[in-house]
Order: structure tokens, then sequence, then C-alpha cells
């Protein structure tokens, strides 16, 4: 089912700090008076006077050749309607939040208080000189029609309306590979296509630019088929009209190939898919409910393939996998515009990257261990890192191809490097992490289930599929929370290791510590005491099977919680030291820093235990560690215990992990700088791609260093993640954000999913 939206929690994201999902960042320097010169008078004049002599120096000059418009007037949007301009811009801000986060494109939303069609191109038309180029979005057909195509004449800059041409971009690519495994040329498939708005017709084009014919395909509204003998049908429609004598959906469904749907949910029944033909293609995508349900469908018809707009099913089709590449590639060889050619090179550049192995950090997401191509895989996820270089590229080379494009693009694999460096992975992991997590969710004990961030955090992951929480604590407390900030959590557990009915449970836990520590200075009274404290009895939970992960710590301090977690769960065999480790989500991807919460002073051959832990658990993640042991010296060049013990370790590692890429003793903006890096130490493992992982000397070391890139360059932080612990258990940190407990229970099941 679809992840449930609280309407609290929805606009409780909308406003929290700065209202609204975009802000505008200065690019340049700006802290003297000489970077404000610059950047305004008088030094801004220079650039107005390149501008004026050759315009296309803006893209030179100015944010112009990375800045798209997202424009609306309101009057389709998703599933509410014409709810006017104002209404639409939280719609707005969210597309472009998807531009930046899947393509690096920055976005303007412009919400256009206007339904008259001239008004609405004048205005667009005068903005050009701002953008590179415009996304029209939600505005209802045929308007929306008239309005792309009279912008398209007129300016010359790319237009797309993405309600149009995204559903059709995503959905051929789908078509086309779906045909492919039942063996069914495009040109003979019979199609019936429920809806007649902007996103069927445009998708009915499509199909036709990739080879499907006019005659093959019956298209429905809401007054019945699209026949030649109707009087009512709009210039668009009457292409697709048919001379067939198909008067119901029962007509149309026997023997058709592919059954395209964007009308409404449930008005298709498993009657109608039997009546198809062998193999038949479904494309059920009206949401949040499709036409027929997946499960439906399947059951009326194994032979099927299915495809829907919904991410818990296989096959989903989502405008996500095109717009942003498209607008990319577009910009990226400053397109005049947004031809056929290039739509039908996104729609093919898809098709075949959803036929090419899947890249382990895909499969982590899904839970698989090796997706193939076929008939739950026609494509490729949204997750997938490939997209950005495989789409945009495509596009690109269309343009320059069909003429469109003022710019060249030659070296094709610097090109593809430049891509790869727009988008680390730092929001992708968490993505990663939370779908992987829903794919097999676990039982989480919270241990600080009295804390109302804490419940907020247990609802969402509950809501969301992440997780079946547990919630220990005083129940009264827990229900008051609940009670007075309108929760809902539902027959989600809540259990009082001191209440009565624990009884049972506090004496047979209690039994079983005494026996794990009777000869560790533990009488029987003193074990079964310990029960009644939340930590320990969350422990032995996890130890004994009642549940799968403890969450704890966010109001006690770290030693509290992790002693109880080593004295019943234990270490994993052969660790002698258990170490913390953090995920910072930077620009330039995933972080690792280690040991950050637990070893003071560790000793060299403790620093190769703390690396090996660490770098098994970003292995995990389906990342390849690069690994720096890093302190105030470079490979010798200053001396000092920190610096000895650091080299001495590295030499440790080499010797144990031949194939590990370890370096050091190093300092850590070196670890980074991988010109620098090879000028003056080219020997290094490092020289290339740079650390994605740092160990540091001692637990100040690394927790100042955590604490500083988290809070002063506010990077997003998962973590602290507990390694070498038999059991999933992890400890927040005090003052957890409900956020933080989301990311570490994700964490949590991902591992619990593997143990």
């Amino acid at each position: 089912m679809h992840q449930k939206i609280r309407r609290e929690d929805a606009l409780d994201y909308h406003s929290k700090g700065r209202p609204g999902k975009l802000e505008v960042v200065p690019t340049k320097e700006y802290s003297t008076q000489r970077d404000l010169s610059l950047a305004y008078s008088p030094g801004v004049a220079e650039p107005c006077l390149a501008i004026e002599a050759n315009p296309d120096d803006a893209f030179k000059y100015t944010a112009k050749g990375n800045l798209v418009a997202v424009i609306s007037n309101g009057t389709a949007v998703l599933g509410l309607g014409n709810i006017g301009p104002t209404a639409s811009k939280p719609v707005m801000e969210g597309k472009g939040l998807l531009f930046k986060i899947y393509s690096d494109i920055d976005v303007f939303d412009l919400e256009l208080n206007t339904s008259n069609i001239d008004e609405f191109v004048r205005t667009v038309k005068i903005l050009e000189p701002t953008f590179g180029g415009v996304n029209l979005e939600d505005i209802k057909a045929p308007e929306c029609f008239e309005i792309e195509e009279r912008l398209k004449r007129e300016m010359n800059i790319p237009v797309m309306h993405d309600d149009q041409h995204g559903t059709a971009i995503v959905s051929g690519a789908a078509l086309l590979n779906a045909l492919e495994l039942v063996h069914k040329p495009i040109e003979t498939a019979k199609f019936v296509i429920l809806g007649a708005g902007a996103a069927a017709i445009s998708c009915a084009r499509q199909y036709v630019a990739l080879g499907a014919k006019c005659e093959n395909m019956v298209m429905f509204d809401v007054n019945g088929p699209l026949r030649t003998d109707r009087t009512d049908l709009s210039d668009l429609m009457r292409p697709f009209a048919t001379t067939r004598d198909i008067h119901s959906l029962d007509d149309a469904f026997v023997g058709a190939d592919v059954f395209v749907g964007l009308s409404k949910g449930n008005i298709v029944s498993q009657d109608m898919i039997r009546l198809m033909a062998d193999n038949a293609i479904v494309f059920a995508m009206a949401n949040p409910n499709p036409e027929i349900s997946y499960d439906d469908a399947m059951a009326a018809r194994p032979d099927i393939i299915m495809a829907t707009g919904r991410s818990d099913y296989p096959n989903q089709v989502n405008n996500v996998l095109g717009f942003p590449y498209i607008f990319r590639g577009a910009l990226d060889v400053r397109a005049t515009e947004i031809n056929e050619a290039m739509k039908l090179a996104a729609t093919y550049a898809l098709a075949d990257l959803a036929k090419k192995p899947v890249p382990d950090l895909v499969n982590l997401a899904y839970g698989e261990s090796n997706m193939i191509f076929g008939r739950t895989y026609i494509l490729p996820k949204p997750v997938d890192p490939r997209l950005l270089s495989t789409v945009a590229p495509a596009v690109a080379k269309a343009a320059m191809e069909s003429g469109v494009a003022r710019l060249s693009i030659t070296d094709w694999d610097a090109y593809e490097q430049q891509l790869a460096r727009r988008l680390g992975q730092d929001n992708q992991i968490s993505r990663v992490i939370l779908t992987k997590a829903k794919a097999n969710p676990k039982r989480v004990v919270f241990a600080d289930a009295e804390n109302l961030k804490v419940l907020k955090a247990a609802q969402q992951v509950r809501d969301e599929g992440i997780a079946y929480p547990i919630l220990l604590g005083e129940r009264a407390k827990i229900e008051k929370l609940i009670e007075e900030n309108s929760l809902d959590l539902g027959t989600i557990p809540i259990i009082d290791p001191r209440s009565p009915e624990q009884e049972s449970l506090v004496q047979r836990f209690g039994d079983q510590y005494f026996e794990k520590r009777k000869r560790k200075g533990v009488n029987a009274t003193e074990a079964r005491k310990m029960m009644y404290v939340r930590n320990y009895f969350g422990a032995m939970m996890v130890e004994t099977g009642e549940a799968d992960a403890l969450i704890s710590g966010l109001t006690r301090s770290y030693p509290d919680t992790i002693r109880p977690a080593l004295q019943i769960i234990g270490k994993e065999p052969g660790v002698k030291k258990v170490a913390g480790m953090y995920i910072l989500l930077t620009k330039r991807g995933p972080l690792f820093f280690s040991d950050t919460t637990v070893n003071f002073n560790p000793t060299s051959e403790e620093i190769v235990e703390i690396t090996e832990l660490t770098a098994q658990t970003v292995e995990r993640f389906n990342i390849k560690p690069r690994i720096a042991l890093v302190t105030y010296s470079n490979f010798g060049s200053a001396k000092g215990d920190d610096a000895e013990k650091m080299n001495r370790a590295v030499e440790l590692l080499q010797q144990r992990n031949p194939d590990l890429i370890v370096d050091g003793e190093i300092q850590a903006h070196l670890a980074f700088n991988t010109e620098l890096l090879q000028q003056n130490h080219p020997f290094s493992k490092l020289v290339g791609e740079g650390a994605n992982t740092l160990i540091f000397p001692n637990l100040s070391a690394a927790n100042i260093a955590y604490n500083l890139m988290s809070e002063a360059a506010g990077f997003d932080a998962i973590g602290p993640i507990l390694l070498g612990i038999r059991k999933p258990v992890y400890v927040l940190q005090l003052g957890s954000s409900e956020r933080e407990i989301v990311n570490m229970v994700a964490i949590a099941v991902v591992e619990a999913q593997g143990k």
C-alpha cells in the first residue's frame, strides 16, 4: 500500500524552519567589501557589457544555463483539479526540489494568476532572458496543448509540459521492453487507451512515433470510445478516432495486446483483462489508485506484464525517470527546444538501461540479490545512479544531431564524469537504506518511548512501512503524550516492564541475564531488578528474539545504553573492540567517520580492528571504502605519538588486507584534495578518487570533526552506528531529531535483515 501521510505531518514539513522547500543560495564569495564590489557595483558592469556584446555570454556569467522555470496556473494540479495558482505553489516547489536532487538544476517556480492563453503565453515569453528552460506543469487540457505549442514556436529555449510528455516518454520505454519480452511487434499491437486528456494523447503520439499505428488504437473519454462518427471530438482527439465497430470497453478489450490507463481508479474489471490477447501488457497508471489493482490484474491473468504509477509494485512508471535528465541534457548543449528526437532519445535510453546489469546499490535498495531485465523489471528504478549519465547524454546527442544545440560536446567520457560529479550519493544512500528497509520491515523496540520525538518517529516508521515499532515505557505517560499531540499510533504495542502483566517476562529475562552474568558479580535478585531498566529489558528482547533491533540513548548517556547491549548481546565472534561510526551526507557523497563514540585512545592494533569493522560496514552499503587514517602528519612529515600510531596501523592494515584501499597517516584536507595529493604524494593509494572513509587517532579528534561537519557545515548525519556487536543495537545521540531517529531505525532494520 502507499505510505500513509498524515495532514499534520505534511503541514509541519512545509512550515517548519524556513517556510517552503526552496531557497536562493549565493555561489560566489561575499564576505568582504571587495567581494560585494565585484558582485554588484561597480564590478558587475563588466559582465553586463560582455553580455550586451554577445548575448550567449549570459550562459558564461550568469545562472541562466542551469536555471529552469517551473510554471503553472493551477488549473489541473495533481488529483486536486483547478485549485488556483497560489494553492499550486507547494507542488511547483516540490517539482523544483526534484530537479535539484536528481539533476542539479536550479528552479524558480512561477504561479501565474490567469487562465487566459494569450496572457499566459505573453507572460512566459517576456521572461525568456531569465531562464535556460521552461517546465510547464499542471495546466488543464486542451489549453495546455496550445500554450506549449505557442511557447515552443515563439521562444528560443527548451519548453516542455511534463504532464503531457513525461508519462509518454517513460511509459514508451516500458512499452518497448514489454513488447520485446512477449515477442510482439509494435506495428501490429492493438491498444486500448482509457483517457483522452493531455497525458493520454501525448502517450498515444509517442507510441506512434515509436512505430505503433493509429488504426490499431481505441481511445476512450468520459463519453465512450472516440469514433469517427462522433461530432464532439477536438482536433487533438480526431487522429485517434476509430472506424471499428467498438462501442464499449468490453468490445475494445477483446484481443487487445496493450491496455494504457490514464483515467481514474478501479474502473477496469478482471473480466476485461481476461478478454485481452495472450501475454497482454497492462499499464494501469491512474494515481493513487490504478484502473485495476496490480493484485487483481495478476490474479486474473498471470501471463500479463503489469505496470502502474505506484512505487509499491514492480514496473513503476514515474515521471522522475524523465524530466530531470531531459532538461539536463538540453541545458548542457544550450538547446533551443526539446523536440521529438530528444524525447525519443530519452525513451530509448531508458529502455536500454533496463537491460543492463543492475548496480549493487540498486539491488540493495530493493532487497534483491540480482534484478535482471524481465517481466517485473522493464524500467530502471528511480534510485539508479546511472540515470543521469545515461539519459542526459542521449538527449544532448539527439539535440546536436537534430540541429537544435548551440553548443557541441566532443568528449563524451568527460561529460559523463562531469555529470557524475554533479550529484554525490548524499541523498541517494538515504533513499537506498529506506527502500531496502521497507522491503522487509523488522521489529524494532524503542527504549525511550516516553519521549515525544521517539513517538513521532515510531509513528513515521510504522506509517512508511520501515519497521514494526515496540514501545517501552509507562503506558499512562505514553498514552497521554499520544493524546496531547494527536498522534496516531494505532495498535503499536506498548510494554511497561514494571507492570504486573509483564511479571513473567521479567522473571524469564532475569533468569537468562543471571545465567550470562552469574560469574561476573551479578546475583539472581540483582539480575531480575535489572530487567526493570528498559535498556536491559530491550536488549533481552533482541537477544531472545522478541524483537530484531533496539533503539535507545535519546535521554540517556552513551555508556548507560551501550553497557547492557554488550553484557546481554555481546560482540561478534572475533571482535575485541566495538566502535561507533557516523555517516555524513555531503555533496561529494557519503563520508564515513570512525570511531566517533566509543574508544578514547586506541592503540595501533585497535585502530586496525576499528578500520576493518568500518570497511565491512561501508561495503554493506555496496560502496567501495577508500580509507584515510588521518592526523596532523603526512606520511612521516611530523613526529609524535598519534602520527606514529596511525603510520603503524596503516602498515598492519596493508599487510592484513592487501586489496583494501587504505593509506595514511595523512592530513584530512589532503585525503580529499586529489590534485595536491598527486603533486606531492603520487604513490598514495588515495590518488585518483580520494577518501570516503576517515579513521581518527582518538575519540576527541573524531567527535570534534563529526560535530563540526554536522553543525557548522550543516550536513545531515546518520548515526552513531555501533560496529562489532552481534545483533542490531543503535544508540542515539542525546537530542537526536525525529528524522535522525527514523534514519537510525532504517539502518537497524537493514542490519537485522542481514543478520
